[in-house]
């Protein structure tokens, strides 16, 4: 909201359209993409990891009027992680439950997502993690790697994903158990994939749409 106050919610990176210059870099990534494969349709996917836990944060929370809300605090030094992989143009998502962050976890939701399009060109960018740019990484045929510029969230629409996922079901709730937490993010990922409108509309970035075009 320009000349006021924003009520966007702090936690979620704002989907900030890059200038000219970056519209341009991504369609020409696309161009050289579809180069590679000519056969195969192009699929343009956004990847990112979440650590979710046992140790949560209050948030915002609906209450009566003139009521001060109480919601329940732990601090358990648990933790999961979720790899996701989305896809704007149609609101496939991709994602996988692990206990830890390395090369051979994300290999494994590599292969993953492999297996969810084997018959189409995916061309994933993420943030350059260690293990996203390890030598020992596993990249499936159909897959092409590339890489958002540095300290740039905002240019990543899986961004915005986990904070709909933090809300809900995970605001203001404590688990007794990672198998209890683990089993809510079953649940909840599970959920996610099948609402492809709703994440569609949550990531399609008007500039990464017009990318797309541009460069069909």
């Amino acid at each position: 909201m320009i000349g006021g106050a924003s009520n966007q919610d702090p936690n979620i990176p704002r989907a900030i359209p890059p200038q000219g210059r970056s519209l341009k870099k991504l369609c020409g990534k696309l161009v050289a993409a579809r180069a590679l494969k000519p056969d195969l349709p192009l699929r343009l996917m956004f990847q990112d990891e979440a650590r979710f836990g046992r140790m949560n944060v209050p948030t915002v929370c609906w209450a009566p009027h003139g009521i001060r809300p109480e919601v329940p605090v732990q601090l358990v030094r648990e933790y999961g992680y979720v790899f996701g992989a989305v896809s704007p143009q149609d609101g496939k998502f991709v994602s996988l439950v692990f206990p830890r962050c390395d090369n051979e976890t994300m290999s494994l939701h590599l292969d993953e997502i492999s297996k969810r399009f084997p018959s189409e060109h995916v061309l994933i960018f993420m943030d350059k993690a260690a293990w996203h740019t390890t030598k020992k990484l596993v990249i499936p045929p159909n897959l092409t790697i590339d890489h958002l510029p540095p300290y740039s969230p905002q240019c990543n629409p899986q961004e915005l994903v986990w904070g709909l996922l933090r809300r809900e079901p995970f605001g203001n709730v404590c688990f007794n158990s990672m198998d209890d937490l683990e089993d809510a993010l079953v649940k909840a990922l599970h959920d996610l994939e099948n609402s492809t409108e709703t994440l569609q509309s949550l990531t399609s970035f008007p500039w990464i749409i017009t990318s797309l075009q541009m460069a069909s």
